[in-house]
């Protein structure tokens, strides 16, 4: 490794605990700036990165005896937090072209920014999906126009609006400057836990890892997840071998864009949970799971019989993995959230604006802390499986936007970023190039698996699939 003092990967390894990897099997390569901001979004990356390699590493380990290489570029980890901007589709006459945002998303960026509020600090709404968006505009009685909603903001005390959206089952946050944040009572109770929680919950016989080529080879992830951090977990874990299902309903509100970006390696079925006969079969998929990603609201499952204790009794030996906004408690752990509301809370956006010159907050140009948070979930997940096989037992592992925020904080600040060159050079997009042939989006060209294992590649075993379009099974082991 690198003289340079790896913070991040320190803080993680004292998580994972035990002996600390051997000189020179984590390699990382490159320094930041890579985008325009003071955010060291590329070193921090690049750090959780190798951090999954170490315990993926580790449960290689207990099935072979030997561990392998790591090695991981920071412009390749860095883009990986804005890998829809690397996706390109074949046209008519074979050339590939960059797939272009949707406007419903740019619509949703240009209502989602800090807003002034009428007592001069400022205020976040989100707006990702049509009934959030819908609350917030019911509750600020105006028009789906930034016009409107900067106008409805200025007329709200900032903190007064804060509680009022969740009240209204609605998502949004005041911008607050980091001390700020470290001084309110949520940001006090996360800087007191671990980036990454991860807690033995129940007693159980241990379970031997399955044989196979890859460090996740056999395990099952059911996963209860949408847009970007939860997905991110599970695409994480397909890229060491695991098999992810991902359980959705046809219903619910998507981001088209980001379930492409996310989904590849993974099989997709619908199941409703408040249908009985689809809850039952959800119940059967439970029992024969490895790893269950819960990103809904918090509360939500439970409300439908699939709460954490609820789980625990139909599979004992459960590795639960929740991601959320806010983390594991608080007075503000029951709310609902988004990357830019963590960042405009945990004072993020302050920073960004701050450092930028721009004379008010401003958000970072990429949605750092959804894909760390969805990365640091797939690393307490193969700890779990690691402490699973050895000691037995159910685990629960906790990560969050916000905590992802205060990891990117504690990192330091680069001071020069205006020649920051927004991603890999034309020769590293070359090199991590995937093409994805017959999806349901065409013939793709994507950024693939950045994190390189000398002994066991990091892969997607399938193309991206359509929604819906795999049965509710689990494939044979």
């Amino acid at each position: 490794m690198q003289t340079t003092v790896y913070e991040a990967l320190t803080e993680l390894m004292a998580i994972r605990g035990g002996v600390a990897p051997a000189p020179g099997e984590v390699a990382i390569h490159g320094q930041d700036p890579i985008f325009e901001t003071p955010y060291r979004v590329g070193e921090t990356m690049a750090q959780i990165f190798a951090a999954c390699g170490v315990a993926a590493n580790d449960l290689w380990k207990m099935k072979t005896g030997r561990r392998q290489s790591i090695d991981i570029s920071v412009s390749a980890a860095a883009s990986t937090v804005k890998s829809g901007g690397c996706t390109s589709r074949r046209e008519d006459d074979g050339a590939y072209t960059v797939i272009p945002g949707s406007d419903a998303m740019k619509h949703m960026v240009s209502l989602t920014q800090p807003w002034p509020t009428a007592d001069g600090k400022w205020f976040l709404p989100h707006t990702n999906l049509p009934h959030l968006e819908r609350r917030i505009l019911d509750l600020l009685k105006c028009e789906s126009t930034p016009e409107s909603i900067s106008s409805a903001i200025r007329k709200w005390n900032a903190l007064e609006l804060e509680d009022a959206i969740a009240e209204a089952k609605a998502c949004g946050g005041m911008v607050r400057t980091a001390e700020e944040w470290l001084a309110h009572p949520q940001g006090a109770y996360l800087a007191e836990r671990p980036v990454v929680e991860l807690t033995k919950v129940g007693e159980n016989v241990p379970q031997a890892l399955r044989p196979g080529d890859m460090p996740l080879s056999g395990v099952r992830v059911l996963d209860l997840t949408r847009i970007l951090a939860g997905p991110t977990c599970g695409l994480s874990l397909t890229e060491f071998g695991a098999d992810d299902l991902m359980v959705t309903a046809p219903h619910l509100p998507q981001v088209p864009e980001f379930v492409r970006d996310t989904s590849h390696g993974k099989r997709s079925c619908f199941l409703d949970f408040t249908n009985h006969n689809d809850a039952a079969r959800l119940v059967e998929l439970v029992r024969e799971a490895d790893i269950l990603i819960d990103g809904y609201r918090p509360a939500r499952l439970a409300a439908h019989g699939f709460g954490w204790e609820d789980l625990k009794r139909m599979r004992p030996g459960l590795i639960h993995v929740s991601v959320n906004c806010f983390g594991s408690g608080g007075p503000f752990g029951g709310r609902a959230g988004w990357d830019q509301v963590a960042q405009a809370v945990t004072g993020m956006c302050h920073t960004q604006g701050l450092a930028t010159g721009a004379g008010q907050p401003q958000l970072t140009p990429v949605y750092m802390c959804d894909y760390a948070a969805g990365r640091l979930g797939s690393f307490g997940a193969m700890l779990a499986l690691a402490r699973r096989a050895r000691e037995g037992g159910s685990y629960r592992v906790q990560v969050s936007l916000c905590q992802s925020a205060m990891l990117f904080q504690r990192q330091g600040f680069v001071t020069s970023y205006d020649k920051a060159p927004g991603g890999m050079s034309d020769a590293e997009v070359r090199e991590y190039q995937v093409d994805e042939n017959g999806t349901c989006y065409g013939d793709l060209r994507c950024l693939g698996p950045v994190l390189q294992m000398s002994e066991t590649p990091c892969r997607w075993s399938r193309v991206t699939p359509q929604l819906g379009s795999d049965t509710a099974t689990w494939l044979p082991r």
